[in-house]
């Protein structure tokens, strides 16, 4: 399915200029093209799904009506950029999405120039926006900002933040807010789609800004004209509190009716200022199962398009998430003081169960990750025993409120953090690269990381005990299948565990390494020790192993500055120990797209490449022994 005759329209756009060539009337015609394409590609090669069919729409008019890539598109999250890369020149490329080598996830600036700003994480794009236009405008370009941006992006602190400074600035920016839950207003029809375009010509435009002019000379009249506006306003669209906060707004608007967001954008172009224009859209639009069920089909595998999506297959051995799942509910069973926490990533985090079992010792407090440490901290402070349930990489985000909240008071909160490492196809946005290093260094903190499944269970409830801050850090995915116990027992505190003595060589392996370092330790004949705790680092066994072996191999799935290796380097010269030590470990560069095992073996962190690393070294540095 690429020929001509399938789909004559799209075939013929090779840029968006191309796109601005057609006639309006055939606008329509592209966009059923679009969608039916994007379901024929992303069923063979999987990829986000619902989200890009909601937008196939307002892609379409944006590129048709501003003049890119000199105008800027600046997509929020980029889940739903699929057909913005199909329209700017990537079309045959995305079956290669997500892949190793292929496209990127998401909006990339490397990989072409109409990926304005890149992005992974959410609620970036009107700050991004706010600077390109303040750029621009600095230097003489008569260009426009956009921010495309998602109703769950606005849930973040981030995304007001923006909204207040650039309606105080004034910035030459226009923010589309894809409302694509409905969960600002239903209004979408004839009446709305009329006023939005009434309230975005240039008449009512013109005369609304001289108005304000000449009126904020006389305050009386200025604030009577600014409450009548608003009156007039509160009866007919719900945009009161972004026109409060400086931006003009319009809508909303049917974000599958391309003529009107045409017409609506074209007038919105000719202005200037601060705009936000309100689009009501569906995800999964065009393809029945999607808009039904449209957490199902956020991101997919391959499927067959004219058959639902498999129930999800039981059996084997539960992932990591499946895991923390089970224990949370097994402990809020036991200890009525739990609190679950996860900011948007119920799913994701395997809180499903949980929360319908425990509703009221459970928060999704949407995509807001600063918001749910520290309301983590104030559970805390009253009592309560709170597990926060975080991606590594959306952690980051509120590591200010890990330190200053939680850390800083000694509370107990237990972060139990998944996508720890190499996730896949997401990328180096959604990598959990850094916590080993970004955690370590923190007082009061511990850091534990899992070898197995059953031990990730052990881990999460010896964390929940302390009265301290503590982390469980696991990867995405499943474990080596080992049997999981339903009795839960405390570890000692910061203390390995040995599990093969060998000869002059000792692999110190850290969480998900500790199986193929295995492998290795075997073929080499050496000492493995599961390190377990990354923070209190056990200092008796690193230091005894010094004294008994030669040479001293680290292992982790974390960048190498600051983690884990360096955690027992630091040991080493604690004591005046000058033994030899390689630490292995992710590169110092961020890692592309692609399956999981696929980026292990690149980084070298398989068992053919630990091995491979480990010989190259010894031949090196230590053939004296």
């Amino acid at each position: 399915m690429t020929g001509g005759d399938i789909f004559p329209l799209l075939d013929q756009i090779e840029t968006p200029a191309d796109l601005r060539a057609l006639p309006e009337s055939e606008l329509e015609t592209l966009s059923q093209e679009l969608r039916s394409y994007l379901i024929h590609s992303v069923s063979r090669s999987g990829g986000h799904f619902g989200a890009n069919l909601g937008v196939v729409e307002l892609t379409v008019a944006l590129h048709y009506v501003f003049d890119t890539p000199e105008d800027h598109l600046i997509w929020d999250v980029g889940h739903q950029t699929y057909p913005h890369k199909i329209l700017t020149g990537r079309r045959k490329q995305l079956p290669t999405i997500r892949t190793l080598g292929g496209l990127a996830p998401f909006p990339k600036r490397e990989e072409s120039p109409y990926d304005a700003f890149g992005v992974g994480h959410s609620s970036t794009s009107i700050s991004a926006a706010i600077g390109m236009a303040e750029a621009d405008r600095l230097q003489g370009r008569d260009t426009h900002s956009v921010a495309i941006i998602g109703d769950g992006a606005m849930t973040a602190g981030m995304a007001f933040e923006a909204l207040n400074h650039g309606g105080d600035l004034r910035a030459n920016v226009l923010v589309v807010l894809n409302d694509n839950e409905m969960s600002i207003s239903p209004n979408v029809g004839a009446m709305s789609n009329y006023l939005a375009r009434l309230l975005s010509g240039k008449t009512l435009t013109s005369v609304r800004e001289s108005s304000k002019r000449v009126l904020k000379h006389v305050p009386p009249m200025w604030e009577m004209a600014r409450r009548a506006e608003e009156h007039m306003k509160g009866m007919v669209m719900p945009g009161t509190i972004f026109e409060e906060m400086g931006f003009n707004y319009f809508g909303p608007v049917d974000g599958h009716d391309i003529h009107t967001l045409v017409r609506t954008l074209a007038n919105l172009r000719e202005s200037r200022g601060p705009r936000l224009l309100h689009v009501v859209s569906r995800k999964g639009k065009g393809y029945a199962p999607a808009e039904e069920k449209p957490v199902k089909y956020h991101a997919v595998g391959r499927f067959d398009p004219e058959e639902e999506l498999p129930a999800a297959v039981s059996g084997g051995s539960p992932s990591y998430t499946q895991v923390f799942g089970e224990w949370l509910c097994d402990m809020a069973e036991i200890d009525p003081r739990l609190y679950g926490i996860t900011p948007a990533m119920r799913e994701g985090s395997g809180l499903v169960r949980f929360s319908e079992r425990f509703p009221d010792r459970y928060a999704d407090v949407a995509i807001a990750e600063q918001h749910s440490v520290t309301l983590a901290a104030g559970l805390a402070c009253q009592g309560m025993k709170p597990v926060v349930a975080i991606y590594s990489t959306f952690l980051q985000r509120a590591y200010d409120q890990l330190i200053h909240d939680v850390a800083v008071q000694n509370l107990p909160v237990l972060f139990a953090i998944d996508r720890a490492g190499l996730v896949g196809p997401d990328g180096p946005t959604h990598a959990g690269s850094f916590d080993l290093s970004f955690l370590r260094c923190v007082p009061n903190m511990v850091v534990m990381t899992p070898a197995d499944e059953n031990e990730c269970r052990q881990m999460l409830y010896t964390g929940f005990q302390l009265n301290q801050p503590a982390a469980v850090r696991y990867p995405r995915g499943n474990g080596p299948g080992v049997e999981i116990e339903a009795d839960m027992a405390a570890l000692p505190l910061g203390q390995a565990q040995v599990r093969r003595r060998g000869e002059r060589l000792a692999l110190l392996a850290f969480g998900s390494m500790v199986a193929p370092a295995a492998a290795v330790a075997e073929a080499l004949d050496a000492t493995l020790v599961n390190m377990r705790f990354v923070k209190p680092i056990d200092k008796t066994c690193v230091a005894e192993l010094a004294v008994s072996h030669s040479a001293l191999i680290t292992l982790e799935e974390n960048a190498l500055q600051g983690g884990a290796g360096s955690a027992v380097n630091e040991v080493l010269a604690e004591h005046g120990l000058e033994t030899r030590i390689l630490n292995i470990g992710l590169p110092d560069r961020f890692v592309d797209q692609g399956s999981r095992e696929q980026l292990l073996a690149e980084c070298g962190l398989d068992e053919a490449g630990i091995r491979n690393t480990i010989e190259r070294w010894l031949s090196r540095h230590c053939q004296s022994g």
